[in-house]
């Protein structure tokens, strides 16, 4: 992603929120057993989850530390993110509207600081570097990298029949043009990789890799495929304007037609953890 082409504002994720808990599939709960044993985490220090989003793993990495805070720049995301850890009864979470580029943000040091699909938005130069000066000696940058909203092949058949994500593409494609949308921009190439000589320009070292593999098989509903789509930001809600009724319709009908239970079927995609240490 060449920064000339795009820039971030804060439309990238607007109206998104409310979807994610209906349309993404929650991170396995060993994903927290699988961390906590590498970091060898006793339940006391602090975690940072910086683009935290719906506080999808702020929640289920929370209760191994003595506190945590979450930070995202989308005042919906984090609203949202309140909203699932009440819900969820999760502790001693602060939660901030805050863009990642503005840390510190007097917000202190942490034990570890967690990614999960969102470090590819950020400044990552800048933001790698004033994370690092966030991280107490011994502490951690966990970045968290999984497909949740939709699955991925494999061997064995599944219940009911997938969703028809090649389908729904063109769809989207049909009222928001071929070139992907991201905010008020467009995204030709995709999002920014470079991740690993970024972090070694910003003083980290590492590499560690943890993968989550399970053979999980997530039943899905047309109202949880119709969630997924508006969950990203290349098909956020407010992109359509005042078409969202009509693509929202054509889109339950390509659900409908291919479903016509209204059951989908989905196999949930590993779960990578790179950790990197300053």
């Amino acid at each position: 992603m060449d920064a000339k082409e795009w820039t971030w504002d804060e439309t990238l994720f607007s109206g998104s929120a409310a979807h994610y808990g209906i349309g993404r599939m929650p991170y396995p709960p060993s994903l927290a057993d699988a961390v906590c044993h590498e970091l060898d985490l006793d339940g006391t220090g602090r975690l940072l989850d910086v683009g935290c989003g719906p506080g999808s793993l702020t929640v289920l990495l929370a209760p191994r530390f003595a506190s945590a805070v979450g930070v995202d720049a989308d005042p919906g995301m984090i609203a949202e993110a309140q909203r699932r850890a009440g819900e969820a009864e999760a502790g001693a979470i602060e939660w901030r509207h805050l863009r990642a580029e503005d840390l510190p943000a007097g917000l202190g040091t942490f034990q570890v600081a967690s990614f999960a699909q969102s470090f590819h938005w950020m400044d990552q130069p800048l933001v790698a570097r004033r994370v690092r000066d966030m991280l107490s000696p011994g502490g951690a940058w966990i970045h968290v990298g999984a497909t949740t909203h939709r699955g991925v092949t494999g061997e064995h058949p599944l219940p009911h029949p997938p969703p028809p994500w090649e389908q729904i593409e063109d769809l989207v494609a049909r009222y928001l043009g071929p070139v992907r949308r991201a905010g008020q921009g467009h995204l030709p190439q995709g999002t920014r990789g470079g991740e690993e000589a970024v972090m070694r320009q910003a003083g980290y070292t590492g590499p560690t890799r943890i993968t989550i593999d399970e053979e999980r098989i997530t039943d899905r509903s047309i109202d949880e495929i119709i969630s997924a789509v508006f969950s990203l930001s290349s098909s956020a809600p407010h992109l359509f304007t005042d078409q969202l009724p009509a693509f929202e319709g054509d889109l339950r009908h390509l659900l409908q037609k291919s479903a016509p239970n209204g059951r989908f079927a989905e196999r949930a995609s590993a779960v990578e953890v790179v950790i990197w240490r300053p």
